[in-house]
């Protein structure tokens, strides 16, 4: 698996996570990563508009739609 692939499991398994974070848990599972690398892939993702970063942490971009498609099932 490459560094995105890694990151967006990371952040997949903690929800939201900041870089410490996601650091310790790449470390735990035993892929250990630079901060300046870190860094660079989820920057790639941010900008690829699979993570979105509010207030220092990181997410998985909820899917478009998701929200209208629940919206639809209860209009009468």
């Amino acid at each position: 698996m490459d560094t995105k692939g890694w990151v967006l499991r990371a952040v997949e398994a903690l929800r939201y996570a900041g870089e410490q974070e996601i650091l310790r848990w790449l470390d735990e599972e035993g892929e250990s990563l630079s901060k300046t690398e870190l860094r660079r892939a989820l920057q790639s993702l941010l900008d690829q508009g699979k993570l979105e970063l509010k207030n220092d942490l990181f997410r998985l971009k909820p899917k478009d739609g998701t929200g209208k498609a629940f919206d639809d099932l209860f209009k009468g």
